[in-house]
């Protein structure tokens, strides 16, 4: 039986799963792929219809009885948080619409903690790609944007409000964290899908051209400067090995979040299922 995989067809998730999908680590098992926006793979996880899925941290707490949370092959970083874009600067979003990914993702749970204190009027909640268009013509007010946003929200004329992953760092001197690997319980070994994964993310390191062709036919017409930029941001060490940053940075962002009554509060603290580094 094929493993069933959920990833999104960005250039950091086809650049650390290449290997795994291909067939190219021994030991591990076919490889069944569905590429997915991470608001989509959230609720499809929690109907768990995926054996290994990415997800965003902010969905665990409605994931975490059926599936096991993977320290590696997720995306964690520094400098790497969504932004708030306008097309005005010092733009007062109180009253405005704002345009989000997805109303469980990692980003837009940071805009909420974020806009506590300036909540604005209306959420509307779209594919990412509509978003930054729809804010250069006034279809939305201002939106939230994660990924290679980043590089090319210039070119709409945008400018950006805020950094959440600089607003977080600088609270919390963590890293932040944005899509987590889960292993579904009963299904996956969770220590095999481990090593699985690292052993694909040391390949895509060690030979980065093998995974060229695959990253740049789904890139989803990304230039190919943009998506150099992408994987050198989001596949780093925390993508290799969460480590006690990592885990420490998932804990605090859920536990601010049940404090403000916008998830549910966690059991306990996450733990690495016995296949960490601690």
């Amino acid at each position: 039986m094929a493993l069933s995989l959920a990833v999104s067809p960005c250039p950091n998730d086809t650049f650390v799963f290449h290997a795994l999908v291909h067939g190219l680590i021994p030991g591990a098992p076919e490889v069944d792929l569905t590429f997915a926006d991470v608001d989509v793979t959230n609720t499809a996880a929690e109907r768990g219809e995926f054996d290994l899925v990415k997800v965003s941290y902010a969905a665990l707490p409605w994931l975490l009885d059926d599936y096991e949370l993977l320290p590696t092959g997720g995306a964690l970083g520094r400098g790497c948080g969504p932004l708030v874009l306008a097309r005005e600067p010092g733009l007062d979003l109180a009253g405005k619409t704002v345009a989000v990914p997805g109303d469980r993702t990692t980003a837009y749970l940071l805009f909420r903690l974020w806009s506590a204190d300036r909540a604005p009027g209306r959420i509307e909640v779209v594919p990412f790609h509509q978003i930054m268009p729809g804010v250069a013509d006034g279809t939305f007010d201002a939106g939230l944007v994660i990924h290679e946003a980043r590089f090319t929200y210039q070119r709409f004329g945008l400018t950006s409000l805020a950094d959440l992953g600089e607003w977080w760092e600088s609270d919390t001197g963590l890293p932040i964290p944005l899509g987590a690997i889960l292993a579904r319980k009963g299904v996956v070994d969770p220590v095999e899908a481990t090593e699985w994964i690292r052993n694909s993310v040391s390949m895509a390191w060690a030979n980065p051209d093998a995974s060229r062709e695959f990253i740049l036919a789904n890139a989803q017409e990304m230039e190919p400067e943009v998506v150099r930029q992408h994987i050198e941001l989001y596949v780093n060490e925390f993508t290799l090995e969460l480590g006690r940053d990592g885990f420490a940075a998932a804990d605090a962002l859920l536990q601010r979040a049940a404090a403000a009554n916008l998830t549910p509060s966690l059991m306990a603290p996450l733990r690495s299922a016995g296949v960490g580094a601690f």
